[in-house]
Formats: C-alpha cells, sequence, structure tokens
C-alpha cells in the first residue's frame, strides 16, 4: 500500500486526483505501478487501475492478470472493478472506502457479483485513514 500512495503523491503533481495502484504478481514483486493520468493524458478511463492493468498486460504480454493481486488507495469504481473481473485478477486489497462511487462494497459489489464468470477475492480498509487522507488534502487545497 505504501507504493501506491506512492503514485497517488505523484499524480497530484500533475494535478490528478490522488490515487495509486500497484500489480503484484503471486511472490510479491511489483509488477506495475500507476497514479490516475486522467488530467495528463486527458483520457477519462486512466484511472490509476486502468493504467496499472493495462502496463502489467503489456510487460507480461497477455490479459489474464490470474495469480496477481491490485492493490489500490480508494475502492474502486464500476469501471474499474469491471476491468478487475475481466482481466481475471485474482486480489484486490484497497486503502479507503468510496462511499459516492464505489464498486466493491460501497454502491455495488462488482468483484464479486456471482452472475459473472470470475470473482475477485477482497480486502478492504488497509491502511484507510491514510489513504483517505491524501485525498482530503488534495481535495482541500482546491
Amino acid at each position: 500500500m505504501g507504493l501506491a500512495m506512492e503514485q497517488a503523491r505523484l499524480a497530484s503533481k500533475h494535478g490528478d486526483v490522488p490515487i495509486g495502484a500497484v500489480i503484484l504478481d503471486a511472490a510479491g514483486s511489483v509488477v506495475a505501478a500507476a497514479g490516475n493520468e486522467r488530467e495528463l493524458r486527458g483520457d477519462p478511463t486512466a484511472h490509476a487501475e486502468i493504467v496499472a492493468i493495462r502496463e502489467a498486460a503489456r510487460r507480461l504480454g497477455r490479459w489474464r492478470l490470474t495469480d496477481h493481486t491490485l492493490v489500490v488507495t480508494l475502492e474502486p469504481c464500476t469501471m474499474c472493478a469491471g476491468a478487475l473481473v475481466l482481466a481475471r485478477v485474482d486480489r484486490l486489497v484497497f486503502g479507503a472506502y468510496d462511499p459516492k462511487a464505489g464498486a466493491v462494497a460501497s454502491l455495488f459489489d462488482v468483484v464479486r457479483d456471482p452472475r459473472l464468470n470470475h470473482r475477485v477475492d477482497v480486502r478492504g480498509g488497509i491502511l484507510e485513514a491514510e489513504c483517505g487522507a491524501v485525498l482530503r488534502e488534495f481535495f482541500a487545497s482546491r
């Protein structure tokens, strides 16, 4: 989560909402790390999770990220939760809950919906206060 928080802080330096994501392989090695890049790229889909998933798939040469874990500072939205299912990510670890847009626990539970062909193991609230503080500081400065 520390590396994801570093990525979040880097994202804020170019005006993006400070959310960071890291993808780890089964041994715990970092495969990809990214922060939000929506403002940087002018791309509404450039959430930290999506950027990290794309980079991991590129590095691995495959789209299936089975045996991988995505660590992110904020509960994923519906787009990112759907991408986790489609990429077959095995585990999700997230920091702060997102009561306005969270699609893993707060509003929906996309990643564990039994109607889908893949389900993700989830652990939320990891360093929740610290992850939330980075977001609150960013928005307080706006």
